[in-house]
């Protein structure tokens, strides 16, 4: 089975599309180098994928015959990835939340965001 393919059936990316675009990034790595699109996968697989300034890794149990749905994707792909890269996502989504604006930051606002990010 394709790589790309893969990655959209077991839900990692949301279209086909998208997924065979970060493959010809270079996003999705197998071995430490970078695959195509076209690249065949089989189970067992271990491969790397860049999501988001995050490195997810997973090993492929089993091939999906069709997209599956998101509480099935378990029984197809197991998540390797560190505690390291999880905590760097949750940090991630704690400062999106502390700096949310309607529009353009005021003054103040922009005062805030510059003393956090020069600390």
């Amino acid at each position: 089975m394709r790589i790309d393919l893969f990655l959209w059936y077991t839900r990692i990316y949301k279209s086909r599309t998208t997924a065979s675009n970060s493959c010809k990034k270079g996003h999705v790595k197998i071995n430490s180098s970078s695959v195509k699109p076209s690249f065949d996968v089989f189970n067992g697989t271990k491969f790397i994928v860049k999501k988001n300034q995050i490195l997810y890794q997973f090993e492929i149990l089993d091939l999906p015959s069709s997209r599956v749905g998101a509480k099935i994707v378990n029984l197809f792909l197991r998540n390797l990835t560190p505690k390291s890269e999880n905590e760097k996502k949750d940090m991630m989504v704690g400062i999106k939340n502390t700096f949310k604006f309607k529009g353009k930051p005021s003054k103040k606002e922009r005062r805030d965001i510059n003393n956090f990010l020069n600390e």
